[in-house]
Parts: C-alpha cells; structure tokens; sequence
C-alpha cells in the first residue's frame, strides 16, 4: 500500500493537478470568506467560519472527483492495471493506497485554511472571540467529509474506463449522498429525522456543533469503508471493459 501510496501521491504533484487542486480551492473559499458581500464575514459582524465550513463541501463535490477519476479509469484503459494486478500487490493494497494519496492531496488543500482561523480570530471583538471548539468539530467533520468522497470517487473511477464519466458518476454520488437524503426528508412526514441520518449532512452539521459523537464518526468510516469495499470487489473481479 505504501508503494501505491507515494506513486499515487508522487504523480499528483508532478502534474498540474495537485497545484490546480490547491488553487482553486483556497481561491474560491477565500473570494466567498472574504470579497463576496453575500458570504464575506466583514460583512457579518461577526468572527466565525461558517462560510468556509458551508461552501466547502460543496466545492470538494467536483474537486475531489476531478483528482479520483483518473485512479484506476486511465490505469484501465492504458493497460497498465493489469500490469500493477501481477505484481505482489493486494487488491486492498492497490485500492487503499490510491485512497489515502487522493485523500491526503485534499488534506493539504484544507491546510491553508488554518490561516483563515487565525485571521478572523485576531478581527474578533474582543480578540479570540470565535468558537474554536466549534471549528475543530467543522474541521474534523471536513476531513471526514473529504474521505468519504474520495471513497467514492475512487469508486466510481473502478466502474469505467472513461475519465469523464469517472468524474460524474462520482459529482454524482457526492451530491446524493450530501443533500439527496435531506431532500428526501422533507417527503418523509414523521419519519424525516430517520430519513435525514442516512445522509452525510446530518452527520456533518452534528460535527460542526463542536461535539465529537462517536456515532458520527463510526458513519463516516464505514460509509467510507463500504465505498472502497465496492471499489475493491469491482478490482478482485479481474473484469472490465
């Protein structure tokens, strides 16, 4: 897995996607925290990082697909996965180390941010009045977020040979999985609060409040398990177009 691992990771930064990654990420959060009136916390009043916390997931919903989909639908359709199966590689090996090089690129993304904490807690009133306790909640939660959709992106990646369709099925799943549960919730009449912690953002917005529930970690790792078990089968088929 480690070999995977540092290939994945190595390819990444000598191609212009971890840069891209990084770039865009950290522009687009910082334009919505910072310039545009609708979101920009100068505008707020107040010293929090609810815009980085609500914006991100959704950003990571086409951002993380775009750094999966290659994993495993180029290696398929160049011919070179066959290659990497013969090696003395577990199928889990494979699987875990492309996952953990996809989720560690989104990790340093997330790491610059820390320099939006440490901004808006000097500009509090008076000077580290912000929710710390709450943000390190966002913050576990964001990186929980980012595993699960890395997992489905790695996923998805498994299922075709095409980059492209790669890249929606995962945008797909990350957005049925984010919202699709809390729309379907709303159709639910009294059983909408069972309907709503089926998906991500229940358990998300439960982190954000600050308090780390075992419970909504337990969800996060498994459905993050159960996503690279679908990727896994997929590989251990031997199967594919």
């Amino acid at each position: 897995m480690i070999r995977i691992f540092a290939k994945e990771f190595n390819s990444y930064l000598n191609s212009l996607i971890a840069y891209l990654v990084i770039s865009v990420f950290l522009t687009g959060i910082g334009l919505l925290l910072w310039v545009f009136p609708e979101t920009s916390v100068l505008q707020y009043g107040f010293a929090d990082m609810s815009t980085l916390f609500t914006m991100a997931p959704y950003v990571f919903i086409f951002l993380i697909p775009a750094i999966t989909m290659k994993s495993f639908a180029e290696e398929k359709k160049m011919g070179t996965l066959e290659l990497l199966l013969t090696k003395p590689l577990t199928d889990w090996g494979i699987v875990l180390g492309k996952f953990f090089a996809s989720f560690a690129l989104t990790l340093v993304a997330l790491i610059p941010t820390a320099i939006y904490y440490f901004s808006i807690y000097q500009l509090g009133n008076p000077v580290g009045n912000v929710d710390t306790a709450g943000v390190i909640g966002s913050y576990i939660g964001l990186s929980l977020l980012a595993a699960v959709f890395c997992s489905f992106g790695i996923c998805a990646s498994t299922l075709t040979t095409n980059q492209i369709v790669s890249f929606i099925l995962a945008a797909f799943f990350c957005f049925i999985f984010y919202t699709g549960f809390d729309s379907l919730a709303a159709l639910a009449g009294n059983d909408s609060l069972l309907v709503k912690q089926w998906g991500v953002l229940y358990h998300y917005e439960a982190l954000s409040k600050g308090l780390i529930d075992s419970r909504d970690v337990i969800y996060f790792i498994s459905v993050t398990g159960l996503a690279l078990l679908c990727a896994k089968t997929v590989i251990g088929s031997r199967q594919w177009a």
